[in-house]
């Protein structure tokens, strides 16, 4: 039998999937659900490469994962893109169904959870969020309990012959990543030293910033539709969203910019 289209994308079980529980249903919970469809494919497909991308890194071929590297900046671009598309709801459209929604929000998303932790950004009380024994909660305590992605790269380094510090290698994996003046050291010698691992580290700035800039266009959003209201998921809305700006996953590849 020949595989059609719509066979092997399962179109016909994709398009069953947005469930609008409005009543009418409003025109904009439609846009609404596809949307945070979309951003949690996107998300599923950045974990993936990213743990690709950690895979080649291990093994040392830091050539191949800036190729893949690359593919996950642009796909970060993407879902900065996709806020425009939700800029387009107004606060009354949005406050036409948003009552339906009762509890259920972002703030829950765990697979934007998993990139975070991946990243680096690791935090007890977010992952305290998840009932423990659950299959999300074992995921997310998976990706809490192992090395980042930029603990990952930065052991890469070492197998590539430059001097990590000791305490630095032997720092608890679940604590999120801080600042270290000796690895500093080590990237500027690579900066001045090794333009093509100096280039790796900058798509990581990238993929950083990139990141920073999707939380701040997220905050934007939400303040133009539901100004200072709290989030449906119990949190503070944009004021909580506020909190997460600026703090980046990889900060010893800010701090280094000074030092040149």
């Amino acid at each position: 039998m020949t595989m059609t289209y719509s066979e092997y994308l399962k179109i016909e079980e994709l398009i069953r999937l947005q469930d609008c529980i409005s009543e009418g249903p409003e025109h904009d919970e439609t846009l609404f659900i596809i949307i945070h469809q979309v951003y949690e494919l996107w998300f599923k497909v950045v974990l993936h490469e990213t743990d690709h991308l950690m895979e080649l890194i291990a093994r040392g071929d830091l050539a191949k994962g800036g190729h893949t590297l690359k593919r996950i900046l642009k796909i970060v671009k993407t879902l900065v893109s996709q806020l425009d598309v939700l800029e387009t709801m107004t606060p009354l459209e949005f406050l036409s169904f948003r009552s339906f929604l009762d509890n259920a929000s972002g703030f829950q998303s765990y697979q934007f959870r998993e990139l975070e932790f991946v990243l680096g950004l690791k935090s007890e009380e977010a992952l305290q969020r998840w009932q423990p024994g659950s299959k999300t909660r074992e995921r997310l305590q998976n990706r809490f309990d192992n090395e980042s992605l930029w603990h990952c790269f930065i052991v890469c380094l070492g197998n590539k012959g430059y001097e990590i510090p000791e305490d630095w290698l032997k720092r608890d994996l679940t604590l999120p990543t801080e600042p270290h003046q000796g690895l500093q050291q080590v990237l500027i010698d690579i900066y001045r030293n090794r333009p093509d691992i100096a280039e790796f580290c900058e798509s990581l700035t990238d993929f950083d910033e990139g990141l920073q800039e999707w939380r701040y266009r997220h905050v934007k959003m939400v303040e133009r539709t539901i100004g200072a209201r709290s989030g449906t998921g119990g949190s503070a809305g944009a004021a909580y969203l506020m909190k997460t700006l600026f703090k980046p996953a990889f900060p010893d590849l800010w701090e280094i910019r000074s030092s040149f």
